[in-house]
């Protein structure tokens, strides 16, 4: 696992700043603490940081081919280097190295820009052909590691692995995009391709970059899809032993590495699945570690005991203070945008907890966008069949009216609490699941923004993220259309973001056995009904997994990996985020109402209604002003919303 960054002139030969290069790539050091090196040429520059986990004493980045006309640096691991390694020898081609970063330069010799194709595994990388004068950026399939990029005013083309690599850059302009504020707030991050930045973008997973020198910088191209190609006809029974032999394998090839490894265990199927698999694939007892909170209603660290016990793993357990508050600032400047997922908290406390034994980890991420674990895609069913009974001109009129006067009961009963049911039912099929997902409504976010806000967006909505997607999803079934949705909005934005940036803050690797594409292609072609049965998600992996688990761990209820802010923002945060929403960095944006701000945090306060998600996200916006962007004053100029900042 690594750092890498770079700087490519599209318009000539100028001169690379040497210094520069180190210092943007010295930011990312956490990624990769063992080695930092740099290669310069007319025009280019490529820095690496290396976190060294397969050859060790060699395969040092920025890495060439034989006559070092091809050059590379690339994050992440090739899982299948050793097979391809052996097919481009046989090919001619000669290896110095027993790593996996030359394979990618052999392979672009023999397969140009097909190569990716080859690859399994989790990857973002840059590499540049001088015979060809080709720079091209690659990211895997599912997003897993994550690649940045800017074309700047000067004709700089800038990438790296985190934004604050691009940030580095003096030439970047800091002008936030509004249409990314708006994503923020509905989704609660910003969802690929955005950034927060107009100037900067995410490589999209699945895609690759081609540049050339003297053109322009054309659009990032996709190889790769969820296919949700149906397989030929499976028993129950032939899908479990299917699915357990073709999880088994994956976590076999994740087992690769020359370093001390583990696995999260956090209790729940997934990463109880993992380790299951892990025990009867290693010889040594498992490294498993897992984090426990003081508050029964969030700790699920008994089953996770449980777990290692039954496959006696070396265990060990961090425990999540009630007033582990030293981390808010800290998140801010360790996702370099907004992020208002508050799991990423005790992620980043249990990433820490197991560097201290393991420089790699296997954890369940993955499970539920895969096979359907998610409690929304059962309401999303229900709000189906509701759809299909009625046309949207009846709905729309009736349950849009219905869902007005319904009173919004945070406090009662969730059986009472039908109102966002009732607007979900009033909306199609796509705008009813956006309203699901949404931490901020619709109507919330119309209420928070001020009307000079509101006029920059010229009615963008976030809800189009999830149209641009599904009008390129490549099945009609209604579950795995929203698995879909998923997999291109909240794994790659949310999950594996929060992942990424919180292990890599440790410099440790994180692998996902359950992302692995061969193992999600073949997932995604079962039937719909075998994943979600009746109320039960994820069936077929369940029912696989009776002989390897607990019925108490395999049949429970879902718990997630959250943080008790309701409590929080009403006792020992309830002054800091009254400063943080009432203060002058909120309020000189011009982006918000101060009259629903008042009154958000007057209402959750005094328990009429939980607003925990909505603060929380607002929280993370001030944080991420103040420390990411040294803000002082925000303004609105016809260019769009430029933040004056001060080092």
């Amino acid at each position: 696992m690594c750092g890498i960054v770079g700087l490519f002139d599209t318009r000539g030969k100028r001169p690379i700043d040497r210094q520069l290069l180190l210092g943007m790539n010295q930011v990312q050091v956490h990624r990769g603490p063992d080695e930092g090196e740099v290669h310069i040429e007319p025009g280019l520059g490529f820095g690496h940081r290396r976190l060294s986990i397969m050859d060790v004493s060699s395969g040092q980045q920025p890495l060439f081919n034989e006559d070092g006309s091809v050059v590379v640096v690339f994050n992440g691991e090739i899982y299948n280097f050793e097979m391809l390694a052996k097919e481009l020898s046989s090919l001619g081609h000669t290896f110095r190295t027993h790593c996996d970063t030359e394979v990618i330069v052999h392979a672009w010799e023999e397969w140009g820009e097909r190569c990716v194709n080859r690859f399994r595994g989790m990857f973002a990388f840059a590499l540049w052909d001088r015979n060809q004068e080709i720079l091209f950026l690659a990211r895997d399939r599912l997003g897993i590691k994550p690649l940045y990029y800017s074309l700047l005013d000067d004709g700089t083309f800038v990438f790296a692995s985190e934004l604050k690599g691009i940030l580095a850059h003096p030439g970047f302009i800091r002008d936030m995009d509004v249409h990314a504020i708006e994503d923020y707030f509905a989704y609660g991050y910003v969802p690929e391709p955005k950034t927060i930045f107009k100037q900067a973008y995410k490589l999209p997973p699945g895609h690759t970059l081609n540049i050339s020198r003297a053109r322009t910088v054309s659009q990032p191209q996709s190889y790769w899809d969820v296919p949700f190609t149906m397989h030929p006809p499976l028993s129950l029974e032939e899908a479990r032993e299917e699915l357990i032999a073709r999880l088994r394998e994956s976590v076999r090839v994740h087992l690769m590495t020359e370093v001390p490894l583990g696995a999260f265990l956090s209790g729940g199927v997934d990463s109880s699945a993992v380790v299951a698999m892990m025990a009867g694939l290693m010889n040594d007892p498992v490294n498993t570690c897992s984090i426990s909170f003081g508050d029964p209603a969030f700790n699920e660290s008994q089953y996770a005991q449980k777990v290692a016990d039954r496959y006696c793993t070396h265990h060990q357990v961090g425990q999540v203070d009630q007033d582990d508050f030293d981390l808010i600032d800290r998140l801010a400047s360790l996702y370099d945008e907004p992020f208002a997922d508050s799991s990423a908290m005790p992620t980043y406390r249990v990433c820490q907890l197991a560097r201290k034994r393991v420089t790699v980890v296997l954890s369940g991420d993955g499970g539920d966008e895969n096979l359907a674990g998610y409690r929304r895609y059962r309401w999303h069913l229900y709000e189906e069949r509701m759809r299909s009974a009625l046309p949207l001109g009846l709905r729309k009129p009736l349950f849009g009216l219905l869902g007005n006067l319904y009173p919004k009961a945070d406090w009662a009963p969730k059986v009472l609490r039908a109102k966002s049911t009732l607007e979900a039912l009033a909306r199609d099929s796509v705008e009813g699941y956006f309203h699901s997902v949404s931490i901020m409504k619709d109507g919330m976010r119309r209420r928070l923004f001020s009307e000079s806000f509101k006029r920059e967006l010229q009615g963008y909505g976030a809800v189009e993220i999830l149209r641009r997607h599904a009008d390129k999803c490549p099945v009609a079934d209604p579950l795995s259309r929203v698995q879909y949705l998923d997999m291109k909005t909240y794994l790659v934005g949310d999950i594996l973001t929060k992942v990424d940036r919180a292990s890599m803050a440790h410099s440790l690797e994180v692998r996902v056995p359950l992302l692995d594409h061969e193992l999600v292609e073949w997932i995604s072609g079962l039937p719909a009904s075998i994943k979600l049965r009746g109320h039960e998600g994820k069936y077929v992996f369940k029912k696989a997994l009776e002989p390897y688990l607990s019925d108490d761990i395999l049949y429970r209820d879902k718990m997630g990996f959250s943080v008790p802010l309701a409590s929080w923002f009403r006792g020992p945060l309830r002054q800091r985020i009254n400063d943080a929403l009432l203060g002058p960095v909120l309020a000189d944006t011009g982006f918000f109402s101060r009259a629903f701000l008042r009154e958000m945090l007057d209402q959750h306060q005094s328990g009429r209604r939980d607003y925990s998600a909505s603060l929380w996200s607002l929280l993370m916006f001030e944080s991420f002003l103040r420390h990411v962007l040294n803000a002082e004053q925000v303004h609105t100029s016809r260019e769009g919303l430029r933040l004056i900042h001060f080092a």
